[in-house]
């Protein structure tokens, strides 16, 4: 490399990681689970799923309320069941006429296990307003993308008894599909049960 190339090369580093640095800034839902200054996150979008009755869905089914959605699995040990109770109870704290504008949705990231009998077992346990999505893996995958959610099976355990690392986001919609805000795993149902009255009142 001649010295004037090598001049330049520092500069052209730190325009790499400018770039880099935006991108995933642009990529990822605001800490403090309010709409990110100057733009919309890119977050949400399409998605194609069975629900805990045998109904194919799509995001498409829900224009008109806001959508309230995590992203698990059912044999969860710890972080699934507490965010779902959360989800739920924040939606029993909810005015009626609040809380009719609003479907609480879980998505596997787990299809294998939870089928649609399984899911249809589990969100009995929460809420009968809980609507429990499963597909394929592709349409899992596609769904993941789609909410920026990460998720892969751990390595350790057997074929059939095994943990799924994945994000722990409670997303808020909005009634065209739009992303609002998020949760992050631990708050409690009291603030998001504020939360949401503040966005859909």
């Amino acid at each position: 490399m001649s010295t004037s190339s090598s001049r330049y090369l520092p500069l052209i580093v730190a325009a790499i990681l400018l770039v880099g640095g935006l991108l995933a800034w642009k990529l990822t839902p605001n800490p403090a689970g309010d709409e990110p200054p100057g733009g919309t996150a890119l977050v949400g979008g399409p998605f194609s799923l069975v629900d805990q009755t045998g109904k194919r869905v799509t995001d498409q089914d829900f224009r008109g309320r806001y959508m309230l959605v995590f992203f698990g699995y059912t044999f969860c040990p710890d972080v699934c069941p507490m965010e779902l109770s959360s989800m739920t109870e924040a939606m029993d704290l909810l005015p009626k006429n609040i809380a009719a504008k609003v479907q609480p949705i879980f998505i596997t990231v787990d299809p294998t296990r939870d089928t649609v009998p399984v899911m249809a077992e589990f969100v009995q346990n929460f809420s009968p307003k809980l609507i429990g999505l499963t597909g394929t893996e592709d349409e899992i995958k596609a769904a993941s993308r789609a909410y920026r959610v990460y998720y892969q099976k751990s390595v350790e355990g057997t074929e059939t008894e095994y943990l799924m690392d994945h994000s722990a986001i409670v997303f808020v919609m909005g009634p065209k599909g739009q992303y609002v805000a998020h949760f992050s795993a631990g708050v409690s149902p009291e603030m998001m049960a504020k939360k949401l009255q503040d966005i859909v009142g």
